[in-house]
């Protein structure tokens, strides 16, 4: 049976969504990366972590493609809480950040030899559900890391001003102009 081909325009997005991702890491140390920046613990490189187990999970096994590298942290026996949303101190910044890389590569070579309508199984999934296809799961990826890429872009905000493309756009004296002019408007509001 032919593949149906991916299409073009999600992949792209997924493409753009992990380049924002990675994007959130340059130019930080190492504490910067690894600190816990919200009340449940959410940091970059945590976040990233992650990540590499919904590409390798999705794109990959659900697709009887398995990642070959092991994950650690995902095994259900071994995994500590939450242990997808950290690094420990023996996991490099450059371990996590090349085994996302690679497992984003397997997620490619893996959605061209199989094509959107291939079909897919997620065992994490309620059984009346688990049955899907590529395509879809290309979609599921595609949310995940574009919402994850947002969430990135915040944290980063919050560790040193810098966030998306547009953060570029304009001096500082505009963007302070910029959050004056909306904490008037707030207090418009306040109590």
């Amino acid at each position: 049976m032919p593949s149906t081909p991916i299409h073009h325009d999600d992949h792209g997005y997924l493409h753009e969504s992990r380049r924002q991702v990675l994007r959130s890491l340059e130019g930080l140390e190492e504490y910067q990366v690894r600190r816990p920046m919200t009340a449940t613990g959410t940091n970059l490189l945590g976040v990233v972590k992650h990540l590499i187990g919904i590409e390798a999970g999705y794109l990959g096994l659900c697709l009887q493609r398995p990642f070959p590298r092991a994950l650690p942290w995902i095994d259900a026996q071994a995994a500590a809480a939450n242990s997808d949303m950290w690094a420990t101190i023996d996991e490099s910044r450059a371990y996590i950040v090349d085994l996302y890389e690679q497992a984003c590569a397997h997620s490619d070579r893996v959605l061209a030899e199989v094509g959107s309508g291939h079909p897919a199984s997620v065992p994490w999934w309620p059984e009346r559900s688990r049955s899907t296809t590529a395509g879809a799961l290309l979609s599921r990826v595609l949310k995940d890391t574009a919402t994850h890429a947002g969430q990135l872009q915040i944290l980063r905000e919050l560790i040193d001003g810098q966030a998306g493309d547009d953060r570029s756009e304009h001096d500082e004296a505009w963007w302070t102009e910029y959050r004056q002019h909306l904490e008037a408007v707030a207090r418009h509001f306040s109590p």
